[in-house]
């Protein structure tokens, strides 16, 4: 974690920094640091501080513009391709601002329920993934707006899950693959009934047993046949 040391607010913009230590030997200029999962560019940095801009898009979607000196903030680094993947795939790009709405303890875990907005909750999946705050949890449950997660005392530790409460607001990013997923077959042939029949693809896909589909198309049939779909 760092600390905001300063904020400067623009018309439509601000610009941010943070006091910082473990994330700052190596920095350059142009590097992106993710500040509470937000990715942003290094514009300026010294020994002990780094500065990143934020434009009105990314105070619309985040959190970032309520922050105030002295806040903690979750830094990391972008992941350096070779390195193992602790977590899952996770872009920066924030999909939505959630809001804690409960919180209890369950022997040594912290349980926590965050509201998602329908842009979010409509990617949430029981055991899937989702970053809050830049932090790659376990999805435990889901309702039709809201999500529960489960901390470790070292996450808990380490981020400022620790030390947020109820009422306080996180920045949500979807698992990108389930994006990916949704915007293939919405690109799909649609039946009478807005089912998706086809989605053609521009080269021939493997179905579970390693054979292709002739003609390149993905079919309901072979989703099913392959275990995605019930």
């Amino acid at each position: 974690m760092g600390r905001v040391h300063s904020i400067r607010h623009g018309s439509r913009s601000a610009r941010l920094t943070i006091k910082a230590d473990v994330i700052l030997p190596g920095v350059k200029l142009g590097d992106s640091i993710a500040v509470n999962g937000v990715c942003l560019t290094v514009t300026e940095f010294n020994a002990s501080t780094f500065a990143v801009d934020v434009m009105a898009e990314t105070l619309k979607r985040t959190n970032l513009g309520c922050l105030v000196p002295g806040d903690r903030v979750n830094l990391e680094r972008a992941l350096r391709v070779g390195d193992r993947l602790g977590g899952h795939i996770v872009s920066g790009h924030i999909d939505g601002v959630g809001r804690i709405l409960r919180e209890e303890k369950q022997d040594i875990a912290r349980i926590i329920e965050i509201s998602a907005p329908p842009g979010v909750a409509r990617y949430t999946i029981e055991k899937g993934s989702i970053t809050v705050d830049g932090i790659s949890l376990t999805i435990v449950s889901v309702t039709d707006h809201s999500f529960t997660l489960s901390l470790i005392p070292h996450t808990a530790k380490m981020t400022t899950l620790g030390f947020k409460g109820v009422g306080d607001t996180v920045n949500l990013e979807a698992d990108i693959i389930g994006k990916y997923v949704e915007r293939l077959l919405s690109r799909g042939r649609r039946g009478e009934f807005g089912e998706i029949n086809e989605v053609q693809t521009d080269s021939h896909l493997p179905d579970a047993t390693g054979s292709t589909v002739a003609g390149g198309g993905l079919t309901l049939e072979m989703l099913v046949k392959s275990g995605f779909l019930e």
